[in-house]
């Protein structure tokens, strides 16, 4: 287990109980050593809850960023059925921060489509650490004209820091592919569920959510900017991520009132990282909901209903 700064504490106790029961298995004291570190667990049950039930936006940020919280390869091993993988955008190549192809869900067909960052060192520069190309949006384009052609719903899942700033990504028109993403995601007539796992970082993120019905894990982000990038723009100080955090409203719960997204789905103490089967499981159960109160409606109807859904985002009356 991965520990992140604030979770120091947490650590100390769960290494400390652990030691104790290494001294169990080795005949030291045995009764008297598990009594101690049961005591330790609970210790570090409370903590735990006392910590996540109080995360401000910078600490959601790093527990988004957790190397160990579930990537879309998991969701969809654990999820998805007859998974068929569909490479390459018919033009440049194959960008492998992008995955996605045909499958079934609740055994009824779809596409699924997600940023994959890698768990391992090796995995996470295959996979360009989830920061895809202008390839791998025209590969979601691709994708999604598949799923308009045939009438299937179209499932994505966003987890990226941003679209590749690469020099090779410029030159191949970055900008115009994350625009052309976005635009698909407004034209196809199909229902368009998408759900962010983890980071939601910039219009990398904005062309794969722009759907339907928008659900966030509890512990999730999704913003305009990274603290980071937001805090080196307006205070010339990276290291006033924590305020940038606070004013861009990236948490699930500000999104969730400012009407951004629909839903919020709940992640088992401690973060999806801690127990990733059951935070998978709680993603397919909403997933689920969402596609059911899309099921029914017209073509016509889905455009309509994902068009409104984002030209009303931030309008007020003038009255007022």
């Amino acid at each position: 287990m991965v520990y992140l700064d604030f979770e120091k504490p947490l650590a100390d106790i769960e290494g400390k109980a652990e030691e104790l029961r290494t001294m169990a298995r080795k005949g030291e004291g045995a009764v008297d050593v598990e009594k101690e570190a049961t005591a330790l667990d609970k210790k570090a049950g409370d903590l735990l809850k006392d910590l996540y039930k109080t995360l401000d936006p910078w600490r959601k940020t790093q527990v988004a960023r957790h190397p160990d919280r579930p990537h879309c390869s998991q969701y969809i091993q654990a999820l998805f059925t007859d998974y068929t993988p569909l490479a390459g955008d018919r033009a440049f190549g194959d960008d492998h921060a992008v995955m996605g192809g045909l499958a079934r869900f609740d055994d009824a067909p779809c596409v699924v489509i997600g940023h994959e960052k890698g768990n391992d060192t090796k995995s996470r520069i295959h996979h360009n650490f989830g920061m895809a190309r202008p390839e791998g949006y025209r590969k979601a384009i691709r994708l999604m004209d598949m799923a308009h052609r045939f009438g299937l719903p179209v499932i994505t899942l966003v987890d990226t820091p941003g679209a590749y700033p690469g020099k090779g990504a410029e030159e191949r028109g970055q900008s115009e592919a994350i625009a052309r993403c976005t635009m698909k995601c407004l034209e196809i007539g199909v229902p368009m569920v998408s759900v962010v796992i983890g980071e939601g970082g910039s219009g990398g993120a904005v062309a794969f959510a722009t759907a339907n019905r928008i659900a966030m894990l509890e512990h999730s982000i999704y913003s305009v900017i990274s603290p980071e990038g937001c805090a080196s723009i307006l205070w010339k100080d990276s290291d006033k991520m924590r305020d940038a955090a606070e004013a861009l409203r990236l948490t699930a719960q500000d999104l969730k009132k400012l009407g951004v997204i629909d839903r919020i789905i709940q992640e088992p103490v401690g973060g999806a990282q801690r127990a990733p089967i059951d935070a998978i499981t709680k993603v397919g159960e909403e997933i689920a909901l969402m596609l059911a109160d899309l099921a029914g409606k017209s073509p016509a109807d889905l455009i309509k209903d994902r068009r409104s859904k984002f030209l009303t985002m931030g309008s007020h009356s003038l009255a007022a």
